[in-house]
């Protein structure tokens, strides 16, 4: 007598599969732009960090002003001004538009785009006040709550 599976048997193997399946592959959606927030609260926190650490560096040698522009390039962002001789992050970011990108937003370097889950979420760097924040808008939007998640 030969030992085998029933008909019956694998078909409810398959739709237990399938219902795990159901289950898994949103939570795996939602894991992936959890990351992709996380990577860019990170950034953010880095970015102000190298501003506050520039500003320090520019006071020791008497000099009181922030960074005029945060890069130089639209390649590679957040290096500083390489016209004026300062230094944010040795290395940059990559630019780029998918998800978890950062983009500059103009040729003035101040203002930038950080993109996720098909958002675009706009920072603002004022050189008077060496403030990089988000520009918030009507606080029920999505770009609200996603900017209140990257800077809070």
């Amino acid at each position: 007598m030969k030992k085998a599976f029933t008909m019956i048997e694998l078909i409810f193997v398959i739709v237990i599969l399938g219902i795990l399946a159901a289950v898994a592959v949103p939570k795996m959606g939602s894991a992936k732009t959890n990351a992709e927030i996380a990577k860019g609260k990170t950034d953010v926190a880095t970015i102000r960090s190298s501003i506050l650490t520039e500003r320090q560096s520019q006071l020791i040698k008497g000099n009181n002003n922030f960074i005029d522009k945060l890069s130089s390039s639209d390649d590679i962002l957040f290096t500083g001004d390489t016209d004026a001789k300062r230094t944010l992050l040795t290395y940059g970011i990559v630019s780029g538009t998918s998800n978890g990108k950062w983009s500059a937003d103009g040729d003035t370097y101040t203002k930038y785009i950080f993109h996720i889950s098909e958002l675009e979420i706009k920072f603002t760097y004022d050189n008077k006040t060496g403030k990089f924040d988000c520009d918030r808008g009507d606080a029920s939007s999505e770009e609200e709550k996603t900017c209140r998640k990257l800077v809070d």
